[in-house]
């Protein structure tokens, strides 16, 4: 029977069909059979985004890219009073169901889930199970062919999964894009629909910091900026303030977000630390917004960052930054893996 598994949650590179570097992120994944029929069932939760993609077969090479066939998603369905889901996935309706119901597209052969916590306090995250419904319950011992072509095929996908992407952050400095920022297609990576990437390396001083700034959208289901090292793993931010997403950012009364990124903390709450590494990517995205703007960067010594930033942006000393790691840290451990 299939089962969703779930990938790590400090989501580095990742393969075809994965999003890159989203703190907050959890994979779930099942290889299936294609024209299979499946039952998909459990809690919904509160999560703003929770959506089952649909994959054919991988490509040899990593780099050479998928897209999904189809995109479900769970904000769509009937819950009971107890906040549960229940749906068939399969290639027809069976004839007299009347519950909730996706198509399953020809050649699916791996379903991807993603639960995005944008809330770590208050947000419940779900819970899943998958099952296979045209076929006995009963599973037996696989046989020595099926191990032995699991096994080959173990070392290409770990390959796939450790190269790619890996000289990502070089491209963009060979493109000009050294503290500034563009658009990030992922269409053909199979990245999530509706959802806008910008991106570009960054390349710091000690004593120097670059002020991220973006009008923020009207209306935006999801928005997070995220670091990462030179080659495109995310940088801790676990400990580590290295992410914000826009329930942890200030935004001004202007309807301007002001974020700071440099290794010194100037004070501020909208910082990314950078941890220690003096150069690496920044990566934004905007999720089902009403507009998707390219913030500007500018680079200012971090001592004079408060000139370049309202009079009433909030201190943060370094005892409240302490705590506020603290607690961060803690809030991620209290969400469940899996």
């Amino acid at each position: 029977m299939p089962r969703l598994v779930p990938r790590p949650r400090e989501c580095e590179r990742r393969h075809p069909g994965g999003d890159f570097s989203v703190p907050g992120l959890t994979y779930r994944n099942a290889i299936i059979t294609p024209g299979g029929s499946y039952r998909l069932r459990g809690e919904r939760g509160s999560l703003r985004i929770f959506k089952l993609g649909q994959f054919g077969r991988p490509p040899a090479k990593a780099s050479a890219g998928i897209s999904a066939l189809a995109y479900n998603d769970f904000n769509e369905l009937h819950l009971d009073p107890a906040g549960n889901f229940d749906v068939i996935l399969s290639p027809t309706r069976s004839q007299g169901y009347t519950g909730d119901w996706w198509k399953l597209e020809a050649g699916t052969s791996s379903l991807l889930l993603r639960q995005v916590d944008f809330d770590w306090v208050t947000e419940r995250d779900p819970r899943i199970s998958i099952e296979r419904l045209d076929k006995p319950v009963e599973r037996p011992r696989p046989d020595a062919a099926e191990l032995e072509t699991r096994l080959r095929n173990l070392a290409t996908s770990i390959g796939n999964t450790a190269f790619f992407l890996v000289d990502h952050v070089e491209g963009l400095r060979r493109d000009g894009y050294i503290n500034r920022l563009r658009e990030f297609d992922v269409s053909h990576l199979g990245g999530l629909v509706g959802q806008f990437y910008y991106e570009g390396a960054y390349e710091l001083a000690p004593d120097e910091g670059l002020i991220l700034e973006a009008k923020v959208p009207a209306k935006c289901t999801y928005w997070s900026v995220i670091l990462t090292n030179d080659i495109y793993e995310t940088t801790d931010w676990y400990n580590n303030q290295s992410s914000l997403n826009g329930a942890q950012l200030r935004v001004d009364g202007d309807a301007i977000v002001r974020v700071v990124i440099s290794a010194k903390d100037p004070g501020v709450p909208n910082w990314l630390d950078t941890a220690g590494y003096p150069s690496g990517a920044i990566q934004g995205r905007w999720n089902e917004c009403s507009a998707t703007p390219i913030p500007t960067l500018r680079k200012v010594p971090v001592t004079d960052v408060r000139q370049f930033l309202p009079v009433d942006t909030p201190k943060v000393t370094p005892a409240q930054r302490e705590e506020r790691v603290r607690n961060r840290r803690a809030q991620v451990q209290q969400r469940p893996l899996w």
